[in-house]
């Protein structure tokens, strides 16, 4: 068990070095957590559940190596599934407040679990479609849930007026493959960023995954 926590350790080190022993415990205890609950409900496939690390703790903390974010920013997860990105990335913000939605009940059901089980103060999980959501945050973050198009349009009235952060208030979301078409459905004035994973994460896994920042 050691030997497999230091080679955990040693993989989400890769990009987050700033991690305190108490904040990695708590991304490694994550993982007995979600194979409990996936033999209840299927929240993650088998494949992917074999390779969690990897797949889904090190694929939503990735966003900590090109972002600083201050305390008291406040940030959505649109669409958080069962708890990604909204539950690694507020074990790596301890001083970002983090609200995650979804529209599926069980899953959420799921996220409230493993925040009270982690004891997470600063992430609280609703039953709740975008549309449906009111809100005011710094930031949306989304994870492989809609076309970039679509999550502009829900995050649009959910963003707030007010920096609070020295990067312009948007959206960050987390894709997969070839983005030339939806980057074309982009308004021509707006702003973006493109961050290839491969860059920084020498797993295969990552050769197509990338995270686009919108500023809205």
């Amino acid at each position: 068990m050691e030997n497999q926590k230091d080679l955990v350790k040693s993989i989400l080190l890769q990009i987050a070095p700033q991690l305190t022993d108490a904040q990695f415990n708590q991304l490694l205890a994550l993982i007995p957590l979600y194979q409990s609950w996936n033999e209840k409900i299927n929240l993650i496939s088998r494949k992917d559940m074999d390779h969690f690390v990897v797949h889904h703790l090190l694929h939503c903390i990735s966003l900590s190596k090109f972002v600083h974010w201050p305390a008291g920013i406040k940030v959505l997860d649109l669409g958080t599934g069962g708890g990604f990105p909204a539950i690694p990335l507020a074990i790596c913000f301890p001083q970002v407040e983090f609200t995650a939605i979804d529209g599926t009940g069980k899953k959420i059901l799921v996220v409230n679990d493993i925040i009270k089980n982690l004891n997470l103060p600063n992430i609280t999980a609703l039953h709740q479609r975008a549309e449906d959501h009111s809100g005011s945050y710094t930031f949306v973050v989304s994870r492989e849930v809609a076309s970039i198009d679509k999550l502009i349009s829900w995050s649009r009235p959910l963003i707030s007026r007010t920096q609070k952060s020295s990067i312009p208030n948007g959206l960050y979301c987390y894709k997969g493959g070839n983005l030339h078409g939806e980057l074309q459905l982009l308004q021509k004035d707006s702003y973006h960023e493109l961050y290839q994973l491969s860059d920084i994460l020498p797993q295969e896994y990552f050769l197509d995954k990338k995270i686009v920042y919108v500023q809205i």
